[in-house]
């Protein structure tokens, strides 16, 4: 299993470091109605610019953690390049106030991103900032292949083992995870970050840096499933998107046409499925 990354060293432009994904802090804590002063732990977000041929297109709010995979991820997740084969490399630079990620593609990628005209200079975890137009909100999708062996056994030993992978989550309660699982329920990549969309484009990275067969398991995240997260689930080409909070509709009507198999509210040994019920092993559910 890869798990997500400790926390960095604080930034120090000599050494070119990252910045900490999490920082200590003093602070007031009004508890069972006592105050206390105490030491707490705040993660971090900085701006992370995603510049694509020495072009920057993007600049997210990121935990700085795993930024080659979150760079990989959104590259595949927003249909920027068809596969892995056309990013050519990708370096993370510290830069004055936050990070420049440099991106390599192969110049008809290039082209066709100039033709897009997207900015995505936007808030934490916001998606589809940028946008400018309704028809790059639905973009096709791919036709998934039923998920072979997606059991409701591997689901509930995956909800109950992401707890202890999510170290950021544990430290400073503010960040969303996301994970890619075998279908027996083992986590294979683990990933964490403020925006719930930054985990799951970094899991998604990982998976195509190790080369994992979309078709050989499910994704699971802890956040509530949103239109644009089963779009990249889909776009990813994974059959299978379990999510711990609430589906929005969009999200359930996205999954129910793209053949992905969707659960949510997931806890324990709870879930409600709500696309393609028939895909999912109940045998002694």
């Amino acid at each position: 299993m890869v798990s997500s990354a400790s926390m960095n060293s604080l930034h120090d432009p000599e050494t070119d470091a990252l910045p900490p994904t999490a920082q200590p802090r003093r602070v007031l804590r009004m508890r069972a109605g006592v105050l206390a002063e105490v030491d707490d732990l705040v993660v971090d977000e900085v701006p992370v610019a995603l510049v694509y041929n020495g072009i920057s297109h993007a600049v997210m709010m990121a935990t700085p953690a795993d930024l080659e995979d979150f760079a990989l991820g959104f590259t595949l997740s927003e249909e920027i390049i068809v596969g892995p084969g056309q990013c050519y490399g990708i370096d993370v630079e510290p830069a004055a106030g936050g990070v420049a990620v440099q991106i390599e593609i192969a110049g008809s990628a290039f082209m066709a991103l100039k033709e897009r005209r997207r900015s995505l200079t936007g808030r934490t975890g916001c998606g589809l900032c940028g946008v400018d137009s309704l028809d790059q909100v639905c973009r096709a999708l791919p036709s998934l292949t039923p998920a072979r062996g997606f059991h409701v056994d591997g689901v509930r030993r995956a909800l109950g083992a992401i707890g202890a992978e999510q170290t950021l989550t544990k430290l400073t309660g503010a960040a969303h995870a996301a994970a890619w699982c075998g279908m027996d329920g083992t986590l294979r990549i683990v990933r964490e970050d403020v925006g719930r969309h930054n985990a799951l484009d970094k899991v998604i990275g990982a998976m195509a840096r190790e080369r994992a067969a979309p078709g050989a398991g499910f994704l699971l995240i802890t956040s509530r499933v949103s239109f644009e997260m089963a779009q990249k689930a889909a776009v990813a080409g994974v059959s299978a998107l379990v999510g711990m909070s609430a589906p929005t509709l969009a999200a359930v009507e996205l999954a129910d046409k793209a053949g992905l198999t969707l659960l949510a509210f997931a806890r324990g040994n709870d879930f409600v499925c709500y696309t393609h019920a028939d895909r999912l092993g109940l045998a002694g559910a």
